[in-house]
């Protein structure tokens, strides 16, 4: 359980911050190319990061209303889609797995609407997860109920990074992309550059990869260092009880609780269906959301 919201949005809403495009060149950054640190003391502007809304990615409406708590969120934390890591960086790219992610979630999982808040792109696209999260962002007083981590769901920001970082670092343009919508959310929602976590550190899953999850230290210094805050205890006890019981009432329905992905990837599942079964035996909608091999 957490507080309830407060009426003023927080003093650190008025820092706001945004990415500097570093998609140039022809998407010319490689897997596992040095990290942009210096990137991390570059200008901002007031407008907030560049994040698409789900009506420009073409996202499914809800199937019914996206909860709404009364309450900030008390941390983010970090996933990745465990699906190939592509060299397509283009938007259209991203865009089709905003809309399979969806599509799995929906139609397998049988959730209202995609499960995480926020997605990041292997091309450093920010987007809009489920429906409303962009909204509250901005308004910085409230957060919207999700589904991406047992337990955590009323309480954190969830983010998913396209691709597997389990030996592979993700890309530099991604990552920046990544630390300037944590130092966005940090920014709005009051929350120290320490409270940013991965999905291993409260489920039964290897979430977000190795590397990634390796590089989570590095990515609160960097967070940190766009907030002008001090460089956060990278202690190892630092980590919030694991796998706290759930709330009844604050979770009355099952898709606010996902199961952990220690089981093959769901989203990859998605994707061989839509590229190797017949169209007669997909939902009818899966052709349109799901381009045949855009995601193989």
């Amino acid at each position: 359980m957490t507080s309830p919201a407060l009426d003023q949005p927080s003093a650190h809403a008025a820092a706001r911050y945004t990415r500097r495009v570093l998609l140039t060149g022809g998407f010319a950054l490689a897997v596992g190319t040095a990290l942009p640190l210096a990137a991390a003391g570059r200008a901002h502007s007031a407008a907030g990061p560049d994040v698409i809304g789900c009506a420009t990615w073409g996202a499914r409406a809800a199937s019914e209303p996206v909860a709404v708590l009364a309450n900030r969120p008390e941390r983010i934390i970090v996933h990745h889609t465990a699906t190939a890591n592509v060299t397509d960086y283009s938007q259209r790219r991203a865009f089709a797995l905003a809309r399979a992610i969806q599509t799995y979630h929906m139609d397998a999982q049988g959730w209202i609407d995609t499960g995480q808040h926020f997605t990041v792109s292997r091309g450093a696209f920010l987007m809009e997860g489920r429906h409303n999260s962009l909204a509250e962002l901005r308004a910085g007083t409230r957060q919207v109920r999700a589904a991406h981590c047992i337990g955590q769901n009323t309480v954190a920001i969830g983010i998913e990074n396209e691709g597997t970082y389990t030996s592979e670092a993700p890309p530099a343009a991604q990552y920046a992309a990544l630390a300037d919508l944590c130092a966005h959310i940090c920014s709005q929602y009051g929350l120290p550059a320490s409270e940013i976590y991965g999905h291993r550190d409260f489920n039964a899953t290897a979430c977000p990869g190795d590397r990634l999850y390796a590089l989570l230290p590095t990515l609160r210094r960097d967070v940190a260092v766009r907030l002008g805050a001090p460089v956060p205890d990278q202690s190892p006890d630092q980590n919030p009880e694991q796998n706290p019981p759930p709330d009844p009432e604050q979770n009355p329905d099952p898709e606010a609780d996902p199961v952990p992905d220690h089981v093959p990837d769901p989203l990859w599942d998605l994707v061989h269906r839509g590229t190797t079964e017949p169209a007669a035996a997909l939902p009818a909608h899966v052709p349109e959301y799901l381009p045949s091999g855009l995601l193989t």
